[in-house]
């Protein structure tokens, strides 16, 4: 575990990781960075004692750190690379938790015209419906996913450090490439979150006119859940991974108009063996989870 730590953006998920790494190293020293706006979420870190102190000034907030997690959303890495640029050390491990790893690696081209070797990309398969940092929790990351996107040109000893370092948070840590990833996280995460929120949408409006949510049962609290997340850094999500998710979205045009010719035709058969054939493919994926 390192011995300073300086978290870029302190929200759900970098005070979590904050979290995590005090429990894991309780004599770390945490250091967070934001913008001027974000002064108000930075003194409520540390008067929680997520942090141990704050800067608004990058400079100040890598000095002697020995590695930096970058926490923000995807869409602002330019401008906290170009940050940090002045300031990069060969002898820190930098990583991130960002959603999309393309972009990612598009931003550091744009600052550096390279990846940097001590530079490894993270995603931590983590989250909650509830954002900002009085959300974050020291076991956010225990038994779950965290996969690294590693570079060719990475340091060996970078990927294993910051491997090391997300095992320690309570991480199961899978590395992939840049691709894989991309395409994976757009059909298993960012997908439903465009439907949630899609959904919500759909019904809110009828809502002001029919109050329906008043009748809404579980299942549709249970499917809309991650409708709650943060819009902002679901926008740069969707944003950075639009390639991946567009021709998903067409095929998921084409799921939905089959089960409407179903209904328009009464072919109970089809529409049956649709259901029935999810019921199973869930299935699969709850005795594989079960088993992880």
């Amino acid at each position: 575990m390192f011995k300073k730590l300086c978290v870029i953006g302190v929200g759900l998920i970098g005070g979590s990781i904050a979290r995590a790494a005090r429990k894991a190293n309780p004599t770390i020293q945490i250091i967070g960075f934001g913008r001027a706006e974000d002064g108000v979420n930075l003194a409520l870190a540390k008067a929680s004692g997520v942090l141990d102190d704050y800067t608004l000034d990058i400079a100040s907030a890598v000095v002697a750190a020995d590695a930096v997690v970058i926490a923000t959303p995807v869409g602002a890495y330019c401008s906290v690379l170009q940050a940090l640029k002045p300031h990069w050390s060969q002898q820190v491990y930098y990583t991130d938790a960002g959603s999309t790893k393309g972009s990612v690696v598009e931003a550091c081209l744009a600052v550096f015209g390279y990846v940097p070797e001590n530079f490894i990309p993270a995603h931590p398969i983590a989250g909650a419906e509830a954002s900002g940092v009085a959300a974050a929790r020291a076991d956010l990351f225990e038994q779950k996913c965290v996969i690294l996107t590693p570079m060719s040109n990475a340091e060996a000893g970078a990927l294993l450090n910051v491997q090391q370092f997300w095992e320690a948070l309570g991480a199961t840590v899978t590395v992939m490439s840049t691709e894989q990833h991309d395409a994976i996280l757009a059909a298993t995460s960012h997908l439903p979150h465009i439907l949630a929120f899609a959904l919500v949408n759909l019904l809110g409006r009828k809502d002001e006119q029919d109050e329906i949510f008043k009748y809404a049962a579980g299942g549709f609290k249970d499917f809309t859940r991650i409708a709650s997340s943060d819009p902002t850094m679901w926008l740069d999500i969707c944003m950075a991974n639009k390639q991946q998710l567009i021709p998903l979205l067409d095929q998921l045009k084409t799921e939905l108009n089959n089960i409407q010719q179903f209904l328009v035709s009464g072919d109970n058969q089809q529409l049956f063996e649709t259901f029935q054939y999810a019921k199973n493919a869930r299935q699969r994926f709850l005795n594989q989870f079960e088993n992880l």
